[in-house]
């Protein structure tokens, strides 16, 4: 089984329209019309954990926080952070290696900061 994305209201669309271009066969459902500007970080984690789906996110200075709250009475299939330093296109190769390597199971109740696959990136 291969692990389902949603994109934070805050990710760059140009992430995902490019992964899903990069890759067809890739669940990763883009913000728009699912999480909202706005929406607080423990809504859109319960949204992404009601969709069984991996949250990719470039919030790094408050989702953590919520996401060890949110697990501490509900499982979550888990948190991808995205530095703000990141290129598009370094985000695209790192949530591809996940896609391609990981398992649903293996980001269970995890956060993962996005592994760098550019040397100076």
């Amino acid at each position: 089984m291969r692990i389902a994305f949603q994109a934070d209201a805050n990710l760059d669309p140009d992430i995902w329209r490019g992964l899903c271009r990069r890759e067809p066969k890739i669940d990763f459902q883009g913000h728009l019309g699912v999480i909202p500007a706005g929406m607080s970080d423990p809504d859109v984690l319960r949204l992404a954990a009601e969709a069984a789906r991996v949250l990719v996110s470039a919030d790094v200075r408050t989702m953590l926080v919520h996401f060890a709250e949110f697990t501490k009475s509900s499982d979550s299939p888990g948190l991808i952070l995205i530095p703000s330093s990141r290129r598009s296109w370094s985000v695209i190769d790192g949530l591809l290696l996940i896609w391609e390597h990981w398992t649903p199971d293996q980001l269970k109740n995890q956060v993962v900061w996005l592994p760098n696959t550019a040397g100076g990136d």
